[in-house]
């Protein structure tokens, strides 16, 4: 392979990369607005269709495999080729987060929710605008923007910590919906943990780049 040929193959599989992110997140997209209108039909079609985020995960990594295997990459052609590998396991489990709110709205059923959601729409999609920037990042290698959507994280944290005390709060008040108050509680939760997955991909923009790895966003705890 030339290397006019190899970098026909690396735009392609950043194409492909691209294209699994869509999928992610319109599946995010998609179940949040399924949860709110206690649409079960789409909510039951977004895990159906899971299963094509996880083919498109395989597809990719074979082709970076191929890839190192065939031109035995160096510096930051094999940081890019690897850094790709690991995105795309943090997509598919954006795309696996997603299908858990699409579970959730299932498990739900036509039962009305215990309470209108408001918080849970923004962390939506807040996370939903983050990993659109964040793969863009990729796509530039822009390490000043995949650090600035790091701190994004703490915002959607800070929805999760109020929307978990609210419920917990109400169900002390009426055990009777400490059910389906939990149902909502995972959802959110599905929610903090895409931000999470954003973050990690982040992180591998600024390897990619710079050939070191950092810890964004740590704990103050």
């Amino acid at each position: 392979m030339t290397r006019e040929a190899y970098h026909k193959a690396l735009r392609e599989l950043e194409a492909d990369l691209m294209q699994m992110s869509s999928m992610a997140g319109a599946a995010l997209k998609d179940a949040m607005q399924a949860l709110a209108k206690r649409d079960i039909e789409t909510s039951k079609r977004i895990v159906r269709n899971d299963v094509l985020i996880n083919r498109k995960r395989f597809e990719i990594e074979e082709k970076c495999i191929l890839l190192i295997a065939t031109q035995q990459p160096m510096a930051v052609d094999l940081r890019v080729l690897t850094s790709i590998i690991n995105v795309i396991t943090d997509i598919e489990r954006i795309g696996d987060h997603a299908e858990g709110i699409a579970k959730i709205s299932v498990s739900i059923g036509d039962a009305p929710l215990v309470k209108p959601l408001i918080d849970m729409p923004r962390m939506a999609d807040m996370a939903g605008s983050m990993l659109k920037r964040c793969m863009e990042a990729f796509i530039a290698r822009d390490v000043e923007a995949a650090k600035k959507i790091c701190n994004e994280d703490d915002d959607v944290d800070a929805l999760y910590d109020a929307i978990y005390n609210e419920l917990v709060m109400m169900m002390v008040r009426d055990p009777k919906i400490i059910k389906d108050a939990t149902y909502l509680i995972w959802g959110a939760h599905n929610l903090e943990r895409i931000a999470d997955r954003v973050t990690n991909i982040a992180e591998r923009v600024v390897y990619m780049v710079t050939g070191k790895m950092e810890e964004m966003n740590v704990s103050k705890y």
